[in-house]
């Protein structure tokens, strides 16, 4: 019936000079802001039939968009060009949210399910108490390798980044914290340093890497890891767990001496128009049965301690990707280090890039 409806308006904007704009065509067609819900999210970062179960359960209509960074998804939402009634940013840009006053403070009295989380995951210092955001995901940045043409012994450790035997062999994602970070994590310092010798440092370090750096890239990491094009990569965790589905002659390392530990938490924006149905998808992926489902098909890390009792052995017991405690320790969350420093950061990074050209 829907579809016959939508043809004959078509037919009538076609034929008669109708104009539905998108809100009177998403009326006409039954969408309306009291049964939809707007979601902003990653890339691939949900299992589809998730979606659907949820719609047939709620009776709401998910509208899914996407972005590819937390810079491009803070943008679209500080301009307030789209009503988004979700929103999935990492925790330095939570925070910055919050500063700038983007996001509702959440009622506590709504969400369901919150005891399923674990507790290290919770009151995070981006976001204390979590009155601002709920965790989805958690990894980690780490080093992949092919034991094809790299010894395991031979990548363990930052600086083992710097081996004059990986010449044009290692890929890097594009990132500036992450890539500062790493420098700064090699050196023994914090990856959200803001002392002036201290990034001067990495960064000098970093130009003496450059030789062995292939690309700078992001999304094309998997496809390089995957067909052995490359030798070895700098990558999120999530990222890696795919690619060791892919080929088994890959492994992800997380330096013992530091690295990056990052949140991805559901948040509803200032701008949000369908509050219940925001409130319905952050309690629906609580669900354990849910979240198990999500992680298996994502292959990110879950919050959910719950969840883990439903997952595969395999999966919840490699510490590649739910790394011992003696490894948490040593990792750090990204902090939002203000306008001043994230320039610096961006360009020493800049720098970097057009060196290695």
């Amino acid at each position: 019936m829907k579809k016959l409806l939508f043809m004959v308006l078509a037919i009538l904007v076609v034929c008669g000079g109708l104009y539905l704009g998108a809100d009177q065509l998403e009326k006409a067609q039954g969408i309306t802001g009291e049964n939809s819900l707007n979601l902003y999210n990653w890339g691939d970062y949900i299992d589809p039939e998730l979606i659907t179960k949820f719609e047939e359960e709620t009776g709401y209509r998910v509208t899914y968009e996407t972005f590819d960074s937390n810079e491009a998804m803070y943008t679209k939402i500080e301009q307030g060009g789209t009503n988004y009634d979700l929103a999935v940013p990492s925790e330095y840009m939570i925070e910055r949210m919050i500063d700038e006053n983007l996001l509702i403070e959440l009622d506590q009295s709504k969400i369901k399910g919150l005891n399923h989380i674990d507790a290290q995951f919770l009151d995070q210092p981006f976001d204390p108490d979590n009155q601002y955001s709920i965790p989805y995901f958690w990894g980690t940045l780490g080093i992949i390798y092919n034991d094809k043409f790299v010894d395991e012994d031979a990548i363990q450790h930052w600086d083992d980044l710097w081996n004059p035997d990986l010449k044009n062999k290692v890929m890097l994602i594009d990132g500036a914290r992450e890539i500062i970070g790493l420098s700064l994590d090699s050196e023994g310092h914090s990856l959200n340093s803001k002392d002036d010798e201290q990034l001067v440092a990495a960064a000098e370090k970093l130009g003496s890497f450059t030789p062995n750096v292939k690309a700078i890239v992001a999304d094309e990491i998997k496809m390089y890891m995957i067909q052995e094009e490359a030798s070895v990569a700098v990558t999120f965790s999530g990222e890696a767990s795919e690619m060791l589905w892919e080929n088994e002659n890959l492994h992800y390392v997380i330096p013992s001496e530091g690295s990056n530990l990052w949140f991805d938490n559901f948040v509803i924006p200032k701008t949000a128009k369908n509050f219940d149905a925001a409130y319905a998808f952050i309690n629906f992926m609580l669900e354990p049965e849910n979240a198990a489902q999500n992680a298996e098909y994502v292959g990110y890390s879950t919050p959910n301690k719950t969840a883990l009792e439903l997952l595969p052995s395999e999966i919840t017991e490699d510490e590649q990707f739910y790394p011992n405690e003696e490894t948490m320790k040593n990792l750090e969350v990204y902090e939002d280090l203000g306008s001043e420093y994230i320039g610096i950061y961006n360009d020493y990074f800049l720098e970097f890039k057009m060196h290695r050209k």
